[in-house]
């Protein structure tokens, strides 16, 4: 039974410390999908997601209205649409993107993640012909999200398509580039991808889930800000049991409304994402809460050890809260979306180099950086590849989300809007990656997937 106290400071974290459930995501199977004729596989896809998310929406309305929770978004995932569309007799995978554009508008989702192929030891002709239609499904579409997945702890990392993503991204920058390469903001390319992830753009609904299921994303990174200003010059070990309190708040109010939509959509409840996700609103920064642990700013010297221990922090609370922690589940930091990042690579203290630095310990990577446009593909391609040797190495989910914006140059700004913020362009090393990208080829496995 909630205590009259605990009641008042949920409805204080919610009023004034931007708390809210950042998603509903629907995960939904599409394998019954599957058929030789592209044409007939696109009609099931639309009519299946139609059916399942039908009310999806509706009811994320409903419970936002009636228990005053904030639900931001309402999305859909599905399985990664290389192996759907793998029975299909065509090259061209576009169709499948606008198939799954029109059943996202029809049922008045947000975004929906899925367009994916995983690739993390080879790749099949599905999979080139999926990364292959990318730069145009995701220009031609207005919702639609793709990841792909070039890595992992078991596989290790393949260096043909980590090159062939890099190429990608700058195509799909160029086809955009009347929006600032924002095609970009919706391609996310993982190592470790894990499969019950709500947050976008890298949701799919993996091979080893369910008909369908419901996942839900809370974040709370004001909350936790708000939180620490009460132990100001405390110990760290009071800093970190602060912020486990604070997330164990922050999960129960997930947990409520994960059970709640599932429920009342008839679709089993899968996990709740504790990810402190921040928006470019002031008072919603994760780079805040870690000048509040007493960095001048972030980025600066102390910087990771500061992320670490908020990451940690966050998980041991949500755990505490939920048996059905999952997906991603610790704190985001994508520059282009918060304030406190978008000052601090302004100002120059938070660099690409500190941030790769930062994705060893936090929750997933180099996320909505901009870059200068004329960056060449293999630089691309050897981001990806440093941060995929994070994960893989320690057996994390890392992931790069890189705009090489079109026109623009180190010092400008690119300007996304809603929640994707602006994006200062930051500096890329001068130097040339190209033969070390041309050797394609597969990075072996590290001695630690050898767990059996």
């Amino acid at each position: 039974m909630l205590s009259q106290n605990e009641i008042m400071q949920t409805i204080q974290m919610i009023d004034q410390q931007h708390l809210d459930v950042r998603t509903i995501t629907m995960g939904i199977s599409l394998l019954s999908c599957a058929h030789s004729d592209p044409e007939a596989a696109c009609t099931r896809i639309y009519d299946k997601i139609t059916r399942y998310a039908e009310k999806l929406v509706a009811t994320g309305e409903e419970i936002e209205k009636e228990f005053g929770i904030p639900i931001v978004n309402k999305r859909i995932s599905v399985t990664p649409i290389a192996l759907v569309a793998a029975a299909s007799e065509t090259e061209d995978y576009v169709p499948f993107a606008r198939a799954l554009d029109r059943a996202a508008k029809a049922c008045g989702v947000n975004f929906i993640g899925g367009f994916s192929a995983l690739v993390q030891k080879g790749m099949t002709q599905a999979d080139r012909r999926l990364i292959a239609a990318i730069p145009q499904a995701l220009a031609e579409t207005d919702i639609v999200c793709s990841s792909v997945n070039v890595g992992s702890t078991k596989a290790g990392i393949d260096m043909d398509a980590v090159a062939l993503m890099g190429e990608t991204i700058k195509a799909l920058a160029g086809r955009t580039a009347d929006r600032g390469g924002f095609g970009c903001a919706k391609l996310v390319v993982f190592c470790n991808a894990v499969e019950d992830n709500p947050f976008m753009a890298g949701a799919f609904h993996g091979v080893g889930e369910g008909e369908r299921v419901i996942n839900v994303g809370v974040s709370g990174p004001g909350v936790v800000h708000y939180a620490l200003q009460a132990v100001k010059g405390a110990p760290f070990d009071v800093v970190a049991e602060t912020i486990k309190k604070t997330a164990f708040r922050i999960t129960r109010m997930g947990q409520l409304v994960a059970q709640e939509a599932s429920r009342r959509l008839d679709t089993p409840f899968g996990i709740v994402d504790l990810s402190l996700a921040p928006t470019p609103a002031i008072g919603d920064s994760v780079a805040r809460i870690l000048e509040e642990m007493g960095l001048e700013v972030c980025g600066t010297h102390g910087t990771t050890a500061a992320l670490a221990l908020l990451n940690d922090a966050v998980k041991k609370g949500g755990v505490m809260a939920s048996s059905s922690v999952g997906g991603l589940s610790g704190a985001f930091i994508p520059v282009s979306e918060d304030e406190g990042m978008i000052a601090a690579a302004q100002s120059g203290a938070l660099t690409i180099d500190k941030l790769e630095a930062m994705t060893c310990v936090c929750s997933v990577g180099l996320d909505m950086i901009a870059v200068p446009g004329n960056t060449p593909a293999e630089t691309i391609s050897a981001i990806i590849a440093d941060e995929a040797a994070i994960g893989m190495v320690n057996s994390k989910t890392t992931a790069v989300r890189i705009i090489p914006a079109p026109g623009r140059k180190v010092g400008d700004t690119v300007e996304f809007g809603g929640l994707l913020g602006s994006a200062p362009v930051q500096a890329v090393h001068p130097f040339s990656s190209r033969d070390f990208v041309a050797r394609g080829g597969r990075i072996p496995a590290p001695m630690q997937s050898l767990k059996n």
